[in-house]
C-alpha cells in the first residue's frame, strides 16, 4: 500500500491542493509505521515544495 501511495502523490505533485487532498487520504489508510516511512519520503522529495503542506498534514505524527 505505502508503494502505491507513493506514486499518487509523485503524480499529482503538480497541484498542491489535490497533493494535500491525497496526503490526507494517505495517512487516514496507513498503519502507524508505514505513516513514519512516508513522512520521511515526503520530506525527502518533496519537502523544498511542500514543507507548509507537510508539516500540516502531519502534525501529531511522530
Amino acid at each position: 500500500m505505502l508503494e502505491y501511495v507513493k506514486t499518487i502523490l509523485s503524480k499529482v505533485s503538480f497541484d498542491s491542493k489535490l497533493f494535500e487532498k491525497e496526503l490526507r487520504k494517505a495517512i487516514a489508510s496507513l498503519v502507524p509505521t508505514e505513516i513514519k516511512d512516508l513522512k520521511d519520503w515526503c520530506y525527502n522529495k518533496f519537502g523544498h515544495v511542500y514543507a507548509k503542506t507537510l508539516q500540516r498534514c502531519f502534525v501529531g505524527v511522530n
